[in-house]
């Protein structure tokens, strides 16, 4: 089984950033969708990345935003790879100079085959549970055996991740990477999540859950 990535999501912080860096991450995430609790402006997404170690790649999530508008966050922020959560079409997905991948809400009329052939230039389908009204970051699960084990672009994992189900999620899934955002954070006095604050001892549970299954491969 292939090791696989591990993409930290909703990175608020210059700290947080640093300690998904440090606990092994392969990529952090940027949100750039003003009603989401982890939205970051340009200037501090441009600092975060700015802060960050060598060889971690920054992901710039968008949610049917104008060509303007990523253009503007491109001339500010080094975004390596760029993630498209809303109804966006292919043919404005590749307008920007920068390998993308696409999320795809698990409806329970989703088609990820024609997903997949719709979104061929993408380096990857993300899969995420379908929350009517929210675009990503639900904290829920879906049934992860709907995922075809043959479909022709790699698959990114998301949705209700944490350090407690990453590792039968890999053993299941396979994915070539997981993406997590929600389940790595730390939790008010009520209990709820902070809304982009990083729990730096969840961010290393979770890595090393993921990985080990994957080098375990079972």
């Amino acid at each position: 089984m292939t090791i696989p990535r591990v993409k930290i999501c909703g990175i608020t912080r210059i700290e947080d950033g640093l300690a998904a860096a440090n606990a092994g991450a392969d990529a952090i995430g940027l949100v750039f969708y003003e009603p989401s609790p982890r939205y970051v402006t340009v200037a501090r997404a441009a600092a975060i990345c700015a802060s960050l170690p060598p060889f971690v790649t920054t992901v710039g999530l968008f949610v049917n935003a104008s060509q303007a508008t990523i253009d503007h966050v491109l001339a500010q922020v080094p975004l390596d790879l760029l993630q498209f959560h809303g109804d966006e079409p292919a043919q404005f997905c590749t307008r920007f100079s920068r390998p993308w991948i696409k999320a795809v809400r698990m409806k329970d009329d989703v088609d990820l085959y024609r997903c997949a052939m719709e979104y061929r230039e993408a380096a990857g389908l993300l899969v995420d549970s379908y929350v009517p009204g929210v675009p990503g970051g639900t904290g829920e699960t879906f049934n992860w055996g709907r995922l075809p084990k043959d479909l022709p672009l790699p698959v990114v994992l998301a949705g209700g991740l944490h350090r407690g189900n990453v590792a039968d999620a890999v053993a299941q899934v396979r994915p070539w990477a997981v993406d997590v955002s929600g389940g790595v954070e730390q939790r008010t006095v009520q209990g709820g999540r902070s809304g982009g604050v990083k729990d730096p001892s969840a961010i290393r549970a979770f890595i090393k859950s993921a990985k080990i299954r994957g080098v375990a491969g079972v």
